[in-house]
């Protein structure tokens, strides 16, 4: 662990040794199953632990939580490590993630659900039903990674979305799509700092209304009711 072994303390606390398993299981078997690169075995704890569970600063205490295209189990496994207080669920569309996701939860004991599909299919909306929070790193552009989330988030609810250095040019490219799909203005925040040698930044955005294509259809389909009825 190196020179994380202090933040990772503060920052998982009892579940420590959960996330020193964890960390284990992806060294062992992340590259050989495709989940990391070989390069990132030797900054698992900074850019991938760490990186992922101080995202929890954001997440109110006991909050329904989604980790959009989970992948190896990023940000959600170490989230659910640092904050055993979340209801969190993973979803990841690969047979062969979903695999990994549930060998790991069983392994380190987590309370924590796997569903298999794509945040934008009808039966995983169904399942999921709407949540406090919508969590993804890594996934997809702003405005396409706000059309699979928004919809999950009930109104007053946020998504979460870890990007990198591109997060201010993704917002100022992306912002009006996302005010389409029903979001607010985008914001821009830093967690871990004072801990982390590089915070993880993290695009915000709350639901603040249904899509407008919705509330446009739904405004013509009225008029179209009361036509026919005048006419």
């Amino acid at each position: 662990m190196g020179d994380v072994r202090g933040p990772a303390a503060e920052v998982f606390g009892a579940g420590l040794a959960a996330a020193e398993r964890f960390a284990a299981l992806l060294e062992e078997h992340g590259v050989e199953r495709g989940l990391i690169g070989p390069r990132e075995v030797d900054r698992l704890w900074d850019r991938h632990l760490l990186n992922s569970a101080v995202v929890g600063e954001r997440i109110p205490k006991g909050a329904t939580v989604v980790d959009v295209g989970s992948g190896a189990g990023l940000p959600g496994i170490p989230l659910a490590i640092a904050r055993p207080d979340l209801e969190l669920t993973l979803v990841e569309p690969m047979a062969r993630r979903v695999e990994w996701l549930t060998e790991v939860i069983e392994e380190l004991e987590l309370d924590v659900r796997v569903t298999r599909g794509r945040a934008e299919e009808r039966a995983v909306r169904a399942e999921i039903g709407t949540v406090d929070v919508v969590t993804a790193r890594a996934v997809a552009p702003l405005a396409r990674l706000a059309g699979w989330c928004l919809p999950l988030l009930r109104e007053g609810g946020m998504m979460l979305a870890l990007k990198g250095a591109s997060a201010r040019d993704e917002i100022a490219r992306d912002a009006a799509a996302v005010a389409r799909l029903g979001g607010g203005q985008p914001e821009v925040s830093e967690c871990g700092v004072g801990l982390l040698e590089v915070p993880t930044t993290v695009v915000i955005v709350e639901r603040e209304r249904p899509q407008a294509s919705a509330q446009g259809k739904r405004r013509r389909n009225a008029v179209g009711v009361r036509s026919k009825r005048t006419g």
